[in-house]
Protein backbone atom coordinates (compact mmCIF):
# COMPACT_ATOMS: atom_id res chain seq x y z
CA UNK A 1 0.00 0.00 0.00
CA UNK A 2 2.91 2.45 1.16
CA UNK A 3 4.47 1.66 -2.51
CA UNK A 4 1.70 2.27 -4.20
CA UNK A 5 0.98 5.71 -2.06
CA UNK A 6 4.40 6.65 -2.87
CA UNK A 7 4.02 6.77 -7.13
CA UNK A 8 1.04 8.72 -6.86
CA UNK A 9 2.83 11.24 -4.86
CA UNK A 10 1.07 11.03 -1.34
CA UNK A 11 2.92 11.85 1.78
CA UNK A 12 3.12 9.16 4.81
CA UNK A 13 1.76 11.94 6.98
CA UNK A 14 -1.49 12.14 4.16
CA UNK A 15 -2.18 8.67 5.18
CA UNK A 16 -2.25 8.24 8.28
CA UNK A 17 -5.84 8.60 8.90
CA UNK A 18 -6.60 5.83 6.26
CA UNK A 19 -3.78 3.45 8.12
CA UNK A 20 -5.29 4.17 11.36
CA UNK A 21 -8.95 2.89 9.91
CA UNK A 22 -6.92 0.28 8.11
CA UNK A 23 -5.84 -1.16 11.30
CA UNK A 24 -9.15 -0.83 13.09
CA UNK A 25 -10.79 -2.45 10.00
CA UNK A 26 -8.94 -5.12 8.26
CA UNK A 27 -11.21 -5.03 5.31
CA UNK A 28 -10.62 -1.69 4.39
CA UNK A 29 -7.35 -3.17 2.71
CA UNK A 30 -8.99 -5.61 0.36
CA UNK A 31 -9.88 -2.12 -1.11
CA UNK A 32 -6.70 -0.04 -0.64
CA UNK A 33 -4.97 -3.04 -2.18
CA UNK A 34 -7.31 -2.88 -5.30
CA UNK A 35 -7.05 1.07 -5.94
CA UNK A 36 -5.42 1.83 -8.97
CA UNK A 37 -2.67 4.67 -8.43
CA UNK A 38 -5.27 7.20 -10.08
CA UNK A 39 -7.27 6.58 -6.80
CA UNK A 40 -4.76 6.91 -4.25
CA UNK A 41 -4.97 10.83 -4.19
CA UNK A 42 -8.74 10.60 -3.61
CA UNK A 43 -8.03 8.52 -0.39
CA UNK A 44 -7.21 11.53 1.95
CA UNK A 45 -9.73 13.38 0.99
CA UNK A 46 -12.47 10.32 1.23
CA UNK A 47 -10.92 9.69 4.88
CA UNK A 48 -11.29 13.46 5.97
CA UNK A 49 -15.28 13.89 4.23
CA UNK A 50 -16.57 10.62 5.44
CA UNK A 51 -14.67 8.51 8.37
CA UNK A 52 -18.07 7.26 9.43
CA UNK A 53 -18.37 5.43 6.08
CA UNK A 54 -15.65 3.54 5.98
CA UNK A 55 -16.69 1.18 8.64
CA UNK A 56 -19.76 0.72 6.80
CA UNK A 57 -17.67 0.14 3.62
CA UNK A 58 -15.74 -2.14 5.58
CA UNK A 59 -18.87 -4.17 6.95
CA UNK A 60 -19.71 -4.12 3.28
CA UNK A 61 -17.08 -6.33 1.77
CA UNK A 62 -17.45 -9.27 4.36
CA UNK A 63 -21.39 -9.71 2.80
CA UNK A 64 -21.00 -12.47 0.37
CA UNK A 65 -21.13 -11.79 -3.61
CA UNK A 66 -23.81 -14.19 -3.74
CA UNK A 67 -25.93 -12.53 -1.21
CA UNK A 68 -25.63 -9.18 -2.91
CA UNK A 69 -26.23 -10.76 -6.26
CA UNK A 70 -29.70 -12.20 -4.29
CA UNK A 71 -30.46 -8.40 -2.56
CA UNK A 72 -30.14 -6.68 -6.19
CA UNK A 73 -32.24 -8.84 -7.99
CA UNK A 74 -34.97 -8.77 -4.95
CA UNK A 75 -34.57 -5.26 -5.43
CA UNK A 76 -34.98 -5.45 -9.30
CA UNK A 77 -38.18 -7.33 -8.22
CA UNK A 78 -39.57 -4.96 -5.82
CA UNK A 79 -39.24 -2.22 -8.15
CA UNK A 80 -41.27 -4.16 -11.05
CA UNK A 81 -44.13 -5.25 -8.05
CA UNK A 82 -44.56 -1.51 -7.06
CA UNK A 83 -45.15 -0.15 -10.32
CA UNK A 84 -47.56 -3.06 -10.62
CA UNK A 85 -49.36 -3.16 -7.79
CA UNK A 86 -49.42 0.78 -7.09
CA UNK A 87 -52.54 1.83 -8.79
CA UNK A 88 -51.70 4.99 -11.00
CA UNK A 89 -54.69 6.63 -10.57
CA UNK A 90 -53.78 10.17 -9.22
CA UNK A 91 -50.46 12.31 -9.63
CA UNK A 92 -49.20 10.94 -5.77
CA UNK A 93 -49.68 6.99 -6.50
CA UNK A 94 -47.67 7.67 -9.83
CA UNK A 95 -45.19 9.94 -8.04
CA UNK A 96 -44.72 7.12 -5.09
CA UNK A 97 -44.76 4.25 -8.17
CA UNK A 98 -42.08 6.26 -9.95
CA UNK A 99 -39.77 6.92 -6.48
CA UNK A 100 -40.02 3.46 -5.19
CA UNK A 101 -39.05 1.87 -8.76
CA UNK A 102 -35.88 4.46 -9.20
CA UNK A 103 -34.66 3.57 -5.60
CA UNK A 104 -35.47 -0.23 -5.76
CA UNK A 105 -33.78 -0.24 -9.52
CA UNK A 106 -30.63 1.90 -8.42
CA UNK A 107 -30.04 -0.31 -5.21
CA UNK A 108 -30.36 -3.27 -7.26
CA UNK A 109 -28.43 -1.52 -10.33
CA UNK A 110 -25.73 -1.03 -7.23
CA UNK A 111 -25.92 -4.34 -5.37
CA UNK A 112 -25.23 -6.44 -8.70
CA UNK A 113 -21.76 -4.08 -9.76
CA UNK A 114 -21.03 -4.31 -5.85
CA UNK A 115 -21.17 -7.90 -6.31
CA UNK A 116 -19.15 -8.57 -9.40
CA UNK A 117 -16.83 -5.92 -7.94
CA UNK A 118 -16.22 -7.94 -4.76
CA UNK A 119 -16.33 -11.47 -6.34
CA UNK A 120 -13.67 -10.00 -8.33
CA UNK A 121 -11.65 -8.21 -5.76
CA UNK A 122 -12.33 -12.01 -3.31
CA UNK A 123 -11.58 -14.08 -6.08
CA UNK A 124 -14.76 -15.82 -5.66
Amino acid sequence: MLSKAQEAGLSLSKLEPLLALAAENKEILILVEAATPEVLPLLPKIVSVAPGALPLLAQAVTIPPGVLSVLGLASFAGAAGAIVLIPDDTMLQIAGQTFAAGALGAAGAASLVGSAVLGKLLGK
